[in-house]
C-alpha cells in the first residue's frame, strides 16, 4: 500500500516535471520576457527622435493653418470683422 502510494507519488511528479519542461520548450518565457525588455529599450532610445518628428509635423500644420487664415483674411471683404466674430468662410 505505501509502495503504491509511493510509485503513484513519483509518477505523478514526473508527469508534472514532464509537462513542465514541454512548456518550457513550447512558450520559452525567458526567451519572451528578454524580446519584450530589447522593445521596451528600444522605444526608450528612439523616444526622443519621435518626439522631434511629431513637433516638427506639428509646426507644419501650425505653419499651414496659419497660411490659409492669412489667405482668408486677405481675400475677405469685410475686414473689419477680424477678431471680433467668428468668420463663417473659415
Amino acid at each position: 500500500m505505501l509502495r503504491e502510494t509511493l510509485e503513484m507519488n513519483i509518477k505523478r511528479l514526473m508527469d508534472f516535471l514532464i509537462y513542465s519542461k514541454n512548456f518550457l520548450i513550447r512558450k520559452n518565457p525567458i526567451k519572451s520576457m528578454s524580446n519584450s525588455f530589447m522593445e521596451g529599450l528600444r522605444e526608450f532610445l528612439t523616444m526622443n527622435k519621435k518626439r522631434k518628428m511629431a513637433q516638427y509635423r506639428l509646426n507644419y500644420h501650425r505653419h499651414q493653418f496659419q497660411k490659409m487664415e492669412q489667405l482668408i483674411a486677405q481675400n475677405n471683404q469685410h475686414t473689419f470683422l477680424k477678431g471680433k466674430n467668428l468668420n463663417e468662410t473659415r
